[in-house]
């Protein structure tokens, strides 16, 4: 299927940050997100693409060392079923691994996040909605952790920039296991840190290879649509464009809903 989401540079829609939590629920309030939530359900969220969109600046940087080292022209096509998703260095050794040596390959990593990073430090900012959201289910006692491909620098300089490193419980990256997404190996070991089972947490994804890692988890499964229509996004239990129409209840829906099948 020809993909179909369309993109441009500084267009995204994430470009105007979120309030940073300017209003606190008040005791009540967060008594009733508790009550809702009950601590039933865990959130997983992938980072790149679900946190923050900065997809097209991923792909303008992967274009890049494309173009420069002789690859040809890389399609969005190709990026989002082949790339997206999936950790930088997987993508190196295979495009670019012959007559190389490791050290060889970690400088073409270190080359491609540098063009990434020239590209998106301007545009860095939270989906919108998303610093609320992430609020109101720390606030409902919800435990979460973060389950990306994103080398330790790319999640600093994400982090460093955005205020969200304290919301989440555990932080699992690619160094972390040893089988890229789509194997679930990545959110498993995130369910297993947070101490849930994997039926009882939901996932958050952006990637065709994330959410079949998701699914192969047995997890719930919430698409954003910052790379993908939404019909292109499945199986899934939801589709988002952003944050701001999402709540602890939605979410906790999701699993009553199992209870009752």
């Amino acid at each position: 299927m020809a993909l179909q989401k369309k993109w441009a540079l500084g267009t995204i829609r994430n470009t105007q940050p979120d309030l940073q939590r300017l209003t606190q629920p008040s005791p009540r309030e967060r008594a009733l997100e508790k009550d809702e939530a009950n601590s039933s359900f865990a959130a997983i969220f992938d980072m790149d693409g679900t946190l923050i969109d900065n997809t097209p600046y991923h792909f303008k940087s992967w274009q890049a060392l494309y173009k420069k080292y002789g690859k040809g022209e890389l399609s969005k096509e190709t990026y989002y079923t082949e790339i997206s998703g999936v950790p930088v260095m997987e993508t190196i050794r295979r495009v670019f691994g012959e007559g190389r040596d490791e050290a060889q390959l970690k400088a073409l990593l270190n080359e491609k996040e540098e063009f990434y990073r020239k590209l998106y430090a301007p545009h860095l900012a939270p989906v919108n909605g998303l610093v609320n959201f992430l609020t109101g289910l720390k606030n409902a006692g919800v435990k979460m952790a973060m389950a990306t491909s994103a080398t330790v620098e790319d999640i600093n300089f994400i982090l460093d920039k955005v205020p969200i490193r304290d919301d989440f419980d555990a932080i699992v990256n690619s160094t972390m296991v040893s089988k890229p997404k789509p194997d679930p190996q990545i959110f498993l070991k995130a369910a297993e840190k947070l101490n849930m089972p994997p039926g009882q947490c939901v996932v958050f994804e952006d990637s065709l290879a994330g959410i079949k890692a998701a699914n192969s988890a047995g997890m719930k499964v919430v698409a954003i649509t910052t790379g993908h229509t939404a019909a292109e996004l499945h199986p899934v239990n939801l589709v988002i464009n952003d944050y701001t129409t999402l709540s602890v209840q939605k979410l906790a829906a999701l699993f009553e809903k199992q209870k009752h099948e």
